[in-house]
C-alpha cells in the first residue's frame, strides 16, 4: 500500500496539470460587434467558450462610433462591423492586420411595425406603407454610424420618398435604437435588421428587397492589438466554421 502512494501522488499530479495547464491556454478576446449582430454573436461567444475555453467579451454600438474608438486607442481585438467600408479602412490606415478580413454575414433590412396589417404582406406592392402616409414617425438607424441606417436612407431615395418623409424620420444612434423605437411606440414603424424581428411574432413586416440598396456586407476583421492574441485569432477561426455559420443563418442573415 505504502509503495503505491507514491504512484497515486503521480497521477493527481499529472491529471492536476493537465486541468491548470487547459486552463492556461484559456484566454480571452475584446470583440467590438454591429448592434444587429448582437444575439447571434452571443450565441456564438457562448458555443465559442464551450469549444475552446477562451472567453469573448462582447461590447455592442454602430460601426461607426466603434471605428472611432478603434483609431482612437480602444482595446478591442476583434471587430465585427456591420459593412466592409470600416474594416477595410482600418485595414488601409495600419489599424488591422493585412488578410484578416473576411465576410463574416450579409444582413436584411426590414420595414417593421408593432401593429399588424400596416405594413404590407409578402404579396403587397413595397413599401405601400411608406406612400399613404398613415403614420407619424419612421425611425432608421443614424446613416453616418449605421449601414444598416444608410440602406433605409438609400431604399427611400429609390422609392423617390425620402424629402417627403425625411420630417417624419427620428433616428437612433444605432439600429438597437431605431428597435427601441418601434417597440415602446416612439415610431409607427421603422427600417430595422431582419435578424432583430425575426423571432418576433405578430406585427407587420416587409423585408425590403436587396436591390434597392446598397449589399449590407458585414465585415470582421483582426485588429493589430489582437495580433498576438490566441483567443481573437480562435475566435475568427471559429465565426468562419459551420457551427457559427448555422447560428448566422438561423437569424435571418445569408452567408457565403
Amino acid at each position: 500500500m505504502i509503495a503505491r502512494r507514491p504512484m497515486l501522488i503521480a497521477a493527481l499530479s499529472g491529471a492536476l496539470s493537465l486541468v491548470l495547464g487547459g486552463a492556461a491556454f484559456a484566454g480571452e478576446t475584446k470583440v467590438a460587434v454591429a448592434a444587429n449582430f448582437t444575439e447571434a454573436a452571443r450565441e456564438i461567444a457562448a458555443r465559442f467558450k464551450a469549444r475552446t475555453g477562451h472567453d469573448a467579451i462582447l461590447s455592442f454600438g454602430s460601426s461607426g462610433q466603434f471605428y472611432t474608438q478603434i483609431a482612437n486607442g480602444a482595446p478591442y481585438e476583434v471587430f465585427l462591423s456591420a459593412d466592409a467600408e470600416r474594416p477595410g479602412k482600418a485595414e488601409a490606415e495600419g489599424l488591422a492586420v493585412p488578410g484578416s478580413r473576411f465576410t463574416y454575414a450579409t444582413g436584411r433590412l426590414v420595414l417593421y411595425s408593432k401593429t399588424p396589417g400596416l405594413v404590407d404582406g409578402p404579396n403587397a406592392k413595397g413599401g405601400a406603407v411608406l406612400k399613404t402616409g398613415k403614420f407619424e414617425k419612421l425611425s432608421i438607424a443614424d446613416p453616418k454610424a449605421a449601414p444598416y441606417g444608410q440602406a433605409a436612407v438609400e431604399t427611400l431615395t429609390r422609392l423617390k420618398l425620402y424629402d417627403a418623409l425625411k420630417p417624419r424620420i427620428v433616428q437612433g444612434a444605432s439600429i438597437t435604437q431605431a428597435f427601441q423605437y418601434v417597440q415602446t411606440g416612439a415610431a409607427e414603424l421603422g427600417f430595422v435588421a431582419l435578424s432583430q424581428v425575426i423571432a418576433e411574432p405578430g406585427g407587420s413586416r416587409w423585408v425590403v428587397p436587396a436591390a434597392d440598396h446598397a449589399p449590407i456586407d458585414q465585415q470582421a476583421v483582426l485588429l493589430k492589438t489582437g495580433a498576438n492574441s490566441e483567443a481573437a485569432k480562435a475566435f475568427l477561426k471559429f465565426l468562419k466554421g459551420g457551427e457559427a455559420r448555422a447560428i448566422i443563418k438561423r437569424y435571418g442573415y445569408e452567408v457565403r
